[in-house]
């Protein structure tokens, strides 16, 4: 039975004293930033930069899975990637403060790409295809892959097991996602033995900061091994956009262009995963608070629309 309210216990001044038990000195300054998975905060310091501060989600990922995603990210780094990596402290990355885990990390903003310059996607497609130089190395043990099991079948039975699906309603949905899981299962097949890689696995254009010196990434928290056009797809919302993102990638790197067949797919999985991760997470009071619709019999409605349309085009 998960905890049903997970952060109850992160109060401002235990952040604080999280803060200070590395050494650093808070200056009280608190900002909580946009984040529901985890907890996350942007911690003032006394004569430095401000930290981020991210507070994983008890018992959604292992302790050796995180520091897996922190030694990507910084080999990442090593690699002079602009990936924000976390800092470490006495030799550690991961760090535990009164029953909670968490990292700090660097503050740097910036702004969202702009999608609609062929320039600025030829250049995170660079940027993309040196980060899967770098992925290709060697894989995760522990972090999973992006495959039916983790972004269908398992939201899927969240969404079952969850009081939000209207029960009028259940039958039909759980025909919707077999039907979107059974077209996933044989455009995979279709397009045949694909490699996987270490990913970034949520490279969308929230994650993606631009300041004057260029692009930065963020938010390693979804990486996992899958195919390379994973990190692409969710930043290319034409197929203009995908031309210049692979003008950049295949500069760098070789793209097998068969992969782009798989796009369809992933965004099923996307949308089937989004809807069983608001009904495992609806304990969160953040969550209804953030996502009232789901609550809605009409929302579930509409997402049953969704996925048969998403099948059609599987299809």
């Amino acid at each position: 039975m998960p905890n049903e309210t997970p952060y109850a216990r992160l109060t401002p001044d235990l952040v604080l004293d999280a803060i200070s038990a590395c050494g650093l000195w808070p200056d009280g300054r608190l900002l909580a930033l946009n984040s529901y998975e985890n907890r996350v905060w942007q911690v003032g310091l006394d004569d430095a930069r401000p930290v981020i501060a991210k507070f994983y989600r008890p018992a959604r990922w292992s302790d050796a899975a995180i520091l897996e995603e922190h030694a990507f990210a910084q080999e990442l780094a090593e690699a002079e990637l602009p990936v924000v990596a976390p800092l470490s402290f006495t030799g550690r990355t991961l760090l535990h403060h009164d029953g909670f885990r968490y990292a700090l990390s660097p503050r740097q903003g910036g702004r969202a790409p702009s999608l609609e310059s062929s320039d600025q996607l030829a250049w995170l497609g660079r940027l993309i295809a040196r980060m899967h130089g770098v992925g290709a190395r060697h894989g995760f043990t522990y972090r999973g892959n992006l495959d039916r099991t983790t972004l269908v079948a398992q939201p899927m039975q969240a969404v079952l097991a969850s009081t939000l699906l209207p029960p009028s309603v259940n039958d039909r949905y759980r025909h919707a996602v077999e039907r979107v899981d059974h077209l996933i299962a044989a455009r995979f097949d279709a397009v045949g033995p694909i490699r996987r890689l270490r990913l970034h696995g949520d490279c969308h254009p929230g994650n993606v900061l631009w300041t004057d010196a260029g692009p930065h990434f963020v938010d390693l928290d979804d990486a996992r091994m899958g195919p390379a056009v994973q990190d692409l797809w969710m930043l290319a919302h034409d197929e203009r956009a995908m031309e210049a993102l692979l003008e950049g990638y295949t500069s760098m790197r070789d793209f097998d262009h068969a992969e782009l067949a798989l796009i369809p797919a992933l965004r099923a999985m996307r949308q089937v995963h989004y809807a069983g991760w608001i009904a495992a997470r609806w304990h969160d009071p953040a969550f209804p608070a953030a996502f009232p619709f789901a609550a809605e019999p009409r929302w579930w409605e509409q997402h049953i629309t969704d996925l048969h349309e998403q099948a059609d085009e599987l299809e």
